[in-house]
């Protein structure tokens, strides 16, 4: 028998092969880094009974050798000898996390099937139990060919039985290689090689189970998303509706003291028309963000989430994007952003600039102020079908137009200037558990103070300076303050490039501070109307009421058709300009933004005068 002189410990993320490493080399190893990369080499001295000792070699965690990431592409180039100046190991050890079996299973089968001298260390055995989950190593090890010795490597069990394992395998004998499968394949065998190695499993681990089968069904899974998010567009129209009464209240009362405190002048004009009716526009929508954070925070705590990125991953990978942006996409959801701060973690480079440039087509938080008064405005509060309001599903469908743009735009942009192919996505999926009642009342907190903190700096500078803009110079009698002011002037040189799409002169100008920020659209709006009229009244119910007098619907829907689309903030282009290093790609985003909101706005304005709407 020839024993092996190095042996490489192979497996998923998180299987704990580090652990075991350490625990089987201790102080007796070596960190630097693979030539010509930055992914690190940890190698170690292993002693063996008959004190002879071998290389060890912990290699970067994979989910297959078709790399898709240089971690991924060091440990394949290793395993199959192709990394120059690195000599092919002798025997692989496979780490598999008891506690996610299945899923390790999958690349244990790619690495068995090499025909390779090949031991699986069955690791977190008691992370498994605790669980609920009880596992047949001998079971296991007949499914699968290979010895397989259980190990709990932070606690040195089965340490001893593994280092024998090692030192029995014959590194000269001629191992069959098995048959190659396809991914699809190999996740079928692996589900049936976990069964037959499940001795027992708790009711909850069932219970788990039981949900993965239906929300990750590849037919029952996207309906029930969708239908989750519709429940939520819903519910931001229907239980928020008290707390912004009451809000909208409360800043009606403060504008109404101050018109009776203070003297008719410059400073009350300020406050009334400038701040109240321009930040306390956006402001009276915190209940209905603070809604839909919740249920986003509910849908991370439980679990849920990672499972809709599972679900989404099918239609992105139709699309030819890596399932490895939905992460980046999501984050979107809240603010373009973190979202293209998160693509980072994707490997490769023509994915990641894919993900940056069509993160802005992600419904940000910034665009549901200018969704939520335009839709009270003048869609009609009523009822479509039980427990379905009008106005909520034309919310929903405004976020479905948004990814459904974003898939479209992929689609074309991964077929010319970033093609390429689409990689494999693989995580782990946490464990179903209730959310701590005090982790999201401090997520809710933190969301709801960036809202405010961003109407008491941005939204309520851009304010002050249109609200200064709209004033100055003062309208002769008889004439328009709007058309008499500053404000009105620039908007009347851009106003003829937006009449085409239904634009009035309100709505052109308003798109100029939404660049700083989208919310600000509203507070330009419900300035610009409070200015030019008598009631100083500053309600986010007067400004729907302007909007519903002087809008017609075909001219509301292209405004929230152009939103869907809307050329991103100005901070927005400015770390997709960091991140893509140069003023390139920001510009494209830029342009093809504004290109696709134009021609949106102005085909969603004919169609609904076509329609007679």
């Amino acid at each position: 028998m020839i024993l092996s002189e190095r042996v490489a410990l192979v497996g998923n993320p998180n299987a704990g092969k580090s652990a075991l490493f350490n625990a089987l080399t201790g102080a007796r190893q070596k960190i630097a880094n693979y030539p010509g990369v930055t992914v690190e080499r940890k190698a170690g001295k292993l002693v063996l009974p008959s004190g002879d000792s071998i290389e060890l070699i912990d290699l970067p965690g994979s989910y297959a050798f078709d790399a898709t990431s240089p971690d991924e592409e060091v440990t394949r180039k290793v395993v199959m000898g192709e990394f120059e100046g690195e000599a092919q190991p002798d025997l692989l050890v496979v780490v598999l996390d008891a506690a996610n079996l299945e899923q390790h299973l999958v690349f244990a089968q790619e690495v068995i099937a090499l025909g390779r001298p090949t031991i699986v260390a069955l690791n977190m055995v008691d992370l498994a139990e605790r669980d609920g989950l009880t596992l047949d190593p001998q079971a296991l090890s007949k499914a699968l060919d290979v010895p397989v010795v259980p190990t709990v490597a932070v606690r040195r069990k089965g340490l001893t039985e593994l280092v024998d394992a090692i030192a029995a395998m014959d590194a000269s004998a001629d191992f069959a290689a098995g048959a190659e499968l396809t991914l699809p394949e190999r996740r079928l065998a692996a589900r049936n090689i976990a069964k037959v190695a499940t001795l027992s499993e708790s009711a909850e681990r069932q219970i788990n189970s039981g949900l993965d089968r239906v929300l990750l069904h590849p037919w029952f899974g996207p309906p029930i998303l969708f239908a989750l998010l519709f429940v939520i567009f819903q519910a931001v129209f229907a239980w928020a509706t008290p707390f912004a009464d009451g809000l909208e209240a409360g800043v009606g009362l403060v504008s109404n003291w101050v018109t009776a405190s203070f003297a008719e002048g410059f400073f009350r004009d300020l406050i009334t028309e400038g701040l109240l009716a321009g930040v306390g526009s956006v402001v009276v929508f915190l209940p209905q963000i603070v809604i839909l954070f919740a249920f986003i925070l509910i849908m991370e705590a439980t679990g849920y989430m990672a499972r809709a990125a599972f679900v989404m991953d099918r239609l992105m990978a139709s699309v030819g994007l890596s399932g490895r942006s939905f992460i980046p996409l999501l984050s979107s959801f809240a603010c373009a952003i973190p979202g293209i701060m998160a693509t980072r973690s994707i490997a490769d480079p023509k994915d990641r600039l894919t993900t940056i440039l069509i993160a802005p087509l992600m419904t940000c938080s910034a665009r549901l102020p200018v969704y939520l008064v335009i839709i009270g405005a003048v869609i009609p509060e009523r009822q479509v079908a039980p427990l379905i309001g009008l106005q909520g599903l034309v919310m929903f469908l405004l976020y479905v137009a948004g990814i459904v743009g974003a898939v479209v735009v992929a689609f074309v942009l991964r077929r010319t200037v970033t093609a390429g192919q689409a990689s494999g996505f693989i995580m782990e999926l946490p464990r179903y558990q209730l959310p701590q009642t005090k982790d999201l009342l401090i997520g809710l907190w933190q969301r709801a103070w960036v809202f405010l903190r961003r109407a008491g700096t941005i939204i309520f500078a851009a304010t002050v300076v249109l609200w200064l803009l709209l004033t100055f110079p003062k309208a002769e009698i008889g004439e328009s303050q709007l058309d008499a002011s500053y404000a009105g002037q620039i908007s009347a040189v851009i106003q003829p490039a937006f009449e085409p799409i239904g634009f009035n002169q309100e709505m052109t100008l308003a798109l100029v501070p939404a660049m700083a920020a989208r919310e600000v659209a509203v507070a330009s709006l419900a300035t610009t109307y409070a200015v030019d009229s008598d009631d100083e009244e500053a309600t986010e119910e007067a400004l729907s009421a302007e909007i519903a007098a002087r809008w017609s619907l075909p001219t509301a829907l292209a405004f929230l058709a152009w939103f869907v689309f809307a050329p991103q903030c100005i901070s927005t282009i400015a770390v997709a300009r960091r991140e893509t290093n140069g003023w390139k790609w920001p510009m494209v985003m830029l342009g093809y933004l504004f290109a696709l909101a134009y021609v949106f706005a102005g085909a969603t304005y004919w169609l609904a005068i076509w329609a007679g709407l």
